[in-house]
């Protein structure tokens, strides 16, 4: 397996799994939470925070543009709704100088190739493909002519769609995400296993993006090789959103960060060993 750098990580084999806290559009085009949000990451340990940036102009479909939709804000189009949750160049800005002042890392899921080159001015550790991209091959090729790594998640795609994307970039400077697009998403189709098949399958890092409800699951994959994980984060699960059910709260997020490095501990190295604390009991019993 590869290693990559990501900002001051390295992510891949022998590697801290690398934390990500996936902010996405849980902000709902509030500033004030998506800095709350970003607290919530640095206080947990996580190692970056990641949103999604879209040109509603582009990203959202004809057919469902003038669609109505209940919103917090009143009943709107879909296409005005988008509008609405969307940041732009001053939001992104703050962002930008406040994830540099709490020393964490931030990227974003760009959904169309204007919001790649969007995004390239802050100079980003990497580019995510959503797992709605991976057949996407203008996006995809945009994402990959930049000099920055690519991460992609796998979800709602097929074997050979997933093959096709990878033979498309190649595995240098690539992470793959196992996931499945569910929301949230039942245990018995997480199929954690996959994570193991796609390491055998691609020399590349391999990660875990969760959307399922609780957090043993999500420790279950770093204890099965995941060496980067994310999960969505919100303030409550109660707040308005499409996204807020299958996310982790503040004191969830703390206890997932905390599970995960003790889980790192446990793990070792594979090589048996007789520990200084076993001497005792050793010497007592094996009289």
């Amino acid at each position: 397996m590869r290693t990559i750098e990501l900002g001051t990580r390295l992510v891949g084999q022998d590697q801290p799994c690398f934390v990500i806290a996936e902010i996405g559009i849980n902000h709902n085009g509030d500033i004030g939470v998506a800095t709350q949000l970003i607290d919530v990451a640095v206080e947990s340990g996580c190692d970056a925070v990641k949103f999604q940036k879209r040109d509603p102009e582009l990203a959202v479909p004809q057919a469902y543009r003038d669609v109505m939709r209940e919103t917090p804000w009143g009943m709107m189009t879909y296409l005005e709704y988008r509008h609405r949750v969307e940041f732009g160049q001053d939001e992104y800005e703050q962002i930008h100088e406040y994830c540099h002042k709490r020393d964490i890392l931030w990227f974003a899921s760009p959904w169309d190739t204007e919001s790649v080159t969007f995004l390239e001015q802050f100079n980003p550790p990497c580019h995510k493909a959503a797992s709605a991209a991976l057949t996407d091959g203008e996006l995809l090729d945009a994402m990959r002519s930049t000099p920055r790594p690519l991460m992609i998640s796998t979800g709602m795609s097929t074997s050979e769609e997933m093959d096709e994307a990878v033979e498309r970039l190649g595995t240098d400077d690539l992470l793959i995400a196992h996931t499945t697009s569910t929301y949230p998403c039942p245990p018995e189709e997480l199929n954690l296993r996959m994570i193991q098949s796609l390491q055998a399958k691609y020399l590349c890092p391999i990660g875990y993006s969760g959307h399922e409800s609780g957090l043993q699951t999500t420790c279950a994959a770093v204890a099965l090789g995941a060496c980067f994980v994310e999960r969505h984060i919100t303030l409550d699960r109660g707040m308005w959103g499409s996204d807020q059910g299958a996310s982790v709260e503040p004191t969830g997020l703390r206890r997932l960060v905390r599970d995960i490095r003790v889980m790192e501990l446990a793990l070792g190295d594979g090589v048996k060993k007789l520990y200084d604390s076993e001497l005792p009991s050793r010497e007592r019993l094996r009289k």
